[in-house]
């Protein structure tokens, strides 16, 4: 089954998509306009990967005060206008309550959205409410999801969809067990500033190699049971580290995917990674020693493993030598240098045929 959530963006009509006129009503087809800028920002948002839902309150649908017939000529001459530009709606939700009524499915309320809250579909850390009224973002708190604001009070749709197109690719993860305890924080897009304690000074090396070579940015903490060995540590560091990663990433859009070798003085370290969403793993390696700086070799591997694991990836590892140091500093490094174009984010389309990475 796909792990991958609905990233909705739920959208206000009147003064979100079309001019609001001073009367409230657009009642007929000399009404309707277009907010500036909505269809260039709705079609890049498109290509990032949101769908839109419409949440709309129309007080008096269906009544004397907002016939139907008045409403639907130039509601339906919109959805024609956006379809023209290759916009459309997965689905359309319209309350026709007056404030007075007290009804729950008025905007704040979330009567019209509860079912998406129910489906446990939705992506809640990147599903949006955006709207011209503070009800707008009244519902996107009580949905536990953002809120923008548009219009004469908010953002114009051009800085929406920046905002929403390029926001920090950043991810927190907590794990504890009886072994260790750790907190690992990622930023994608940015580097430098590493903080990394997990107890093993060589391992804290590793780490930050992979990190700066990576072009992201890491703090890890971890407290482990070193007095029994290194073993916990590594393997929950690695699993924990490639947790954030993939958060992180999201659904993967616009990344570079694959990565590729690295000579480390006499060693040579080939590693090549595949950010597909499938685990896959293959090591060869032949360390002259069993321990550098407190750490056994045999731990490298166990490492690389678990990091492709939780981070969803193919990971292919290689090198060869004569310093067993070297060789371990290679593969690190190496990885690190792999992942980074892997990682970088170079424009908003799926790098993949199938339409998902998973």
């Amino acid at each position: 089954m796909s792990n991958v959530k609905r990233r909705i963006l739920f959208l206000d009509r009147d003064g979100t998509l079309i001019i609001e006129p001073e009367d409230k009503q657009i009642d007929s087809l000399e009404k309707l306009e277009l907010l500036d800028g909505v269809i260039p920002a709705l079609l890049q948002l498109k290509q990032t990967g949101y769908e839109f839902v419409i949440v709309s309150n129309q007080d008096g649908l269906g009544t004397p005060a907002n016939p139907i017939e008045n409403f639907q000529p130039p509601h339906d001459k919109m959805l024609s206008l956006f379809l023209s530009q290759g916009i459309s709606f997965s689905a359309e939700h319209f309350d026709p309550h007056f404030e007075k009524d007290n009804s729950p499915n008025r905007k704040p309320g979330i009567g019209m959205v509860l079912d998406y809250l129910k489906s446990g579909e939705l992506d809640l850390q990147d599903s949006w409410v955006i709207g011209d009224r503070e009800t707008d973002l009244q519902l996107a708190e009580s949905m536990g999801i953002g809120g923008l604001r548009c219009g004469p009070d908010g953002d114009s749709w051009e800085e929406i969809a920046r905002f929403l197109c390029t926001r920090p690719r950043r991810a927190v993860v907590k794990r504890n067990t009886n072994e260790t305890k750790i907190s690992v924080e990622v930023d994608l897009d940015a580097s430098g500033g590493n903080e990394i304690n997990t107890g093993i000074g060589f391992f804290d090396h590793m780490l930050d190699q992979v990190a700066t070579h990576g072009g992201f940015r890491l703090k890890l903490d971890c407290e482990g049971d070193l007095e029994i060995d290194e073993h916990h540590t590594v393997e929950d560091c690695a699993l924990a580290l490639g947790q954030a990663l993939d958060e992180a990433l999201g659904d993967r859009r616009g990344i570079g995917r694959y990565g590729f070798v690295l000579p480390m003085d006499e060693s040579l370290a080939e590693v090549a990674v595949d950010l597909s969403g499938r685990p896959a793993f293959k090591f060869t390696a032949d360390f002259p020693r069993d321990i550098v700086g407190g750490m056994s070799t045999e731990m490298v591997r166990h490492f690389f493993a678990s990091l492709g694991q939780s981070l969803r990836c193919a990971l292919h590892l290689k090198v060869s030598g004569e310093n067993t140091h070297h060789m371990i500093e290679g593969l690190f490094k190496g990885a690190g240098r792999a992942l980074r174009p892997a990682l970088a984010r170079q424009g908003t389309e799926l790098p993949s045929t199938k339409g998902v990475l998973r």
